[in-house]
């Protein structure tokens, strides 16, 4: 994530050109292969493993690796070992950045404690950053104490990463009362918890997300790219509630809902975070309140 993160702020800074970003990502991504093509590369697993264990991914919130031990076809081991190969993607962000010519480590390294110090982030969470780890990365970029809210945007920021594109990244969470946009996809869920899970945002940035989710290129209408946005959102929460499950937390989701038309939502508080895919920005938005509004109808 910090990859990303960075790389706007380079050039924020009039470090980088958008060029020579995008030139640098594509270096990286060719240094960078999927744990599961390493895997068969190294002869550990064969095509039909990964193509199974990559499946499995779209209906499990587990990574790779943990399938792939699960199913019998690595050990701890030599998935230790396919994570070393794979290497660090900021680390590689960085090198492919020297080895363009277009900055030193020397300016990089200033340039990160500049970032750090800019958002005030502690050491502890520059590693987080670093690492990759959804799970303690999200936390960062909330000002709540509400577990509820850490929990349902933690799961939702890492199956985005999942299953939509692995290069998002996120900004800095705010509450809002009233929200404003184009379109809206939204589920509520009940039961031991309550709380509405709604993802908005222009059209096209929108539009972006469900074609990455898909994989459908000819997605045109708002209808379409909407109802792709809430089979996402069921699939999350999905992968939530299951969760939630072995705590012996009952959770129901009712049928998810959209809005081709929408002028706002209020909520008594709502946490509005910003999550950035494929060159668009779109809000993961939580809401606890009963008096979700969409439009004049109660969510």
């Amino acid at each position: 994530m910090l990859d990303r993160l960075m790389g706007s702020y380079l050039i924020e800074q009039g470090m980088l050109t958008k060029q020579q970003l995008l030139e640098a990502y594509k270096y990286q991504e060719a240094s960078r292969a999927k744990l599961g093509v390493i895997a068969v590369v190294e002869k550990l697993m064969n095509i039909a493993q990964a193509e199974q264990v990559n499946t499995l991914q779209a209906s499990m919130d587990k990574r790779f690796g943990d399938i792939a031990i699960e199913k019998g076809y690595l050990t701890e081991a030599q998935v230790a070992r396919l994570l070393e190969l794979q290497g660090n993607a900021y680390l590689i962000f960085l090198q492919a950045i020297v080895d363009l010519g277009f900055l030193s480590m020397q300016q990089l390294e200033e340039a990160e404690k500049q970032y750090q110090s800019l958002h005030g982030f502690t050491e502890s969470d520059m590693a987080a950053l670093k690492t990759g780890d959804v799970e303690q990365a999200v936390p960062i970029f909330l000002d709540t104490d509400e577990q509820l809210f850490k929990d349902i945007l933690a799961m939702g920021v890492k199956n985005m990463y999942r299953l939509v594109d692995n290069h998002v990244f996120i900004g800095k969470a705010y509450t809002a009362r009233v929200l404003k946009d184009e379109v809206l996809g939204y589920q509520k869920i009940h039961g031991d918890q309550n709380a509405v899970v709604a993802i908005s945002g222009r059209y096209d940035d929108v539009r972006k997300m469900a074609i990455a989710y898909t994989k459908e290129e000819f997605i045109e209408t708002k209808e379409d790219a909407l109802d792709a946005v809430c089979e996402l959102i069921n699939c999350i929460n999905g992968l939530y509630a299951t969760e939630q499950s072995k705590a012996d937390v009952k959770i129901e989701l009712e049928p998810p809902n959209f809005s081709v038309n929408f002028a706002e939502a209020t909520s008594e508080e709502m946490i509005v975070l910003p999550v950035y895919i494929r060159g668009g920005e779109i809000k993961y938005i939580i809401a606890v309140s009963k008096d979700f509004v969409v439009g004049g109808q109660g969510a």
